[in-house]
């Protein structure tokens, strides 16, 4: 009997490592493809400046893309109610993976020139829903597979550990990019990577094929009275506040590269170092989660989304702005850490890619809104300066991550307390 438990759990631990590396995988090419954030978005703010788009017109730009983030919620309602074809996971991960190929092949093929804001914004948008119902399904896997074990925090810290290092190459190649002006490059290289998901989807994704559910109704029923719950409410809201910020990439991009006069390769090179200190955060994460109490952690992760804005205060100096950039991705990384954490263990798992997208379409919700007024409070406040304005935005960033601790006395005492496991909303 115990060298057959013994068996199930290599089994077990081989199954989980197996989905790791593949998990690691896609999240990788997540990195690099993802428009809002990956390699595209230096080259199109870029472009954008180009075309003598101002501040406020950039940051609305990155704004409206980065709304169908908010989607995310529809799309797992999909994943875990409606099964493409046989599977649930496999059918949704290979059609998406497709989309976000026709997107980013269409930017490729087709001529762009000043004005051409829409035909740029459409094509990205379609590509980024391809990556965005793909994140979806990809996370429901993850909770399925880790919440059980355990292991929500660890495997957790494996993808977005894997999105960062993308992250890493998307800094040097996207300051290249922008600098000789060669973003259809940038197109080509995402077609690649999407092609690329689409194959690992087809032929490393092992599903077990299933009917459409009988009881959606009760199920979504159920999944009604869970999103009441006050754990579901309170993390949500903590979730949406603590990615309001409107100290967004945007602003930094054109403060950076106008007000400072930094150069585009400089500013892609800051961009990779922000990475680097992400990457540290993920690989600490995983080694310190397992030991320190939730309720311990919620606080490190204000104090630390604070630091990753305040520390701009010490930009303009060059020098300094390499260790601000590693400083800034190492304490923005370990918040976030935290807050994915406690949404996976905030999930049920009989529709964890709902649940899990509704949290992380309130973090996208919150991040959108935090980019439009950051863009419109940094051109409203030229007026005093450049730089005053920048260290005033600054101010304001660090201020509302703070007033996450008004919300943590709300969350329910269980989950605070857990080091290690499931908590079922």
């Amino acid at each position: 009997m115990q060298r057959n438990d013994v068996r199930r759990q290599a089994m077990g631990l081989g199954e989980t490592v197996r989905l790791g590396f593949l998990f690691g995988a896609i999240y990788f090419i997540q990195g690099i493809s993802d428009p809002n954030t990956g390699l595209l978005s230096q080259p199109d703010n870029s472009l954008l400046r180009d075309w003598g788009k101002n501040t406020r017109q950039v940051a609305t730009f990155a704004a409206l893309l980065g709304l169908p983030w908010c989607l995310k919620p529809l799309f797992g309602l999909l994943s875990d109610f409606v099964p493409l074809g046989r599977y649930r996971r496999k059918s949704y991960l290979i059609a998406t993976s497709l989309t976000a190929l026709a997107g980013f092949a269409a930017l490729y093929l087709t001529p762009l020139g000043e004005g051409d804001e829409r035909p740029l914004l459409g094509w990205l948008m379609l590509a980024s829903l391809g990556i965005i119902f793909c994140d979806v399904v990809v996370d429901a896997l993850m909770i399925e597979t880790s919440q059980p074990l355990g292991i929500t925090g660890r495997l957790q810290s494996v993808q977005w550990a894997a999105i960062h290092t993308g992250t890493i190459l998307t800094g040097v190649v996207g300051g290249i990019l922008s600098e000789k002006r060669l973003q259809k490059a940038g197109f080509l290289i995402c077609s690649v990577l999407m092609a690329a998901t689409f194959l690992l989807a087809l032929l490393f994704i092992d599903e077990t094929p299933r009917p459409p559910t009988r009881n959606w109704r009760g199920s979504l029923r159920k999944l009604k009275q869970t999103l009441k719950s006050p754990a579901v409410r309170v993390v949500g809201l903590l979730a949406f506040v603590w990615s309001f910020n409107p100290f967004t990439q945007s602003v930094l991009y054109m403060h950076m590269t106008e007000a400072l006069d930094y150069s585009e390769d400089f500013y892609g090179k800051t961009v990779s170092l922000i990475a680097v200190g992400s990457l540290a955060a993920c690989i600490a994460y995983a080694i310190y989660c397992p030991r320190v109490p939730m309720r311990s952690l919620v606080h490190l992760s204000i104090v630390a989304g604070v630091a990753s804005s305040w520390v701009y205060w010490y930009l303009p100096d060059p020098k300094a702005a390499v260790a601000v950039s590693v400083v800034s991705g190492f304490c923005y990384m370990t918040g976030s850490m935290v807050l994915v954490d406690l949404a996976a263990r905030a999930c049920p798992l009989d529709a964890p890619g709902t649940l899990f997208a509704v949290f992380m379409a309130l973090c996208n919700l919150g991040a959108a809104a935090g980019t439009w007024c950051g863009g419109a409070l940094y051109h409203l406040g030229r007026s005093w300066g450049s730089v005053a304005s920048f260290d005033a935005l600054v101010f304001i960033a660090g201020a509302t991550t703070a007033a996450c601790w008004l919300f943590v006395p709300w969350l329910p005492k269980q989950l605070l307390g857990l080091a290690e496991g499931p908590e079922r909303a």
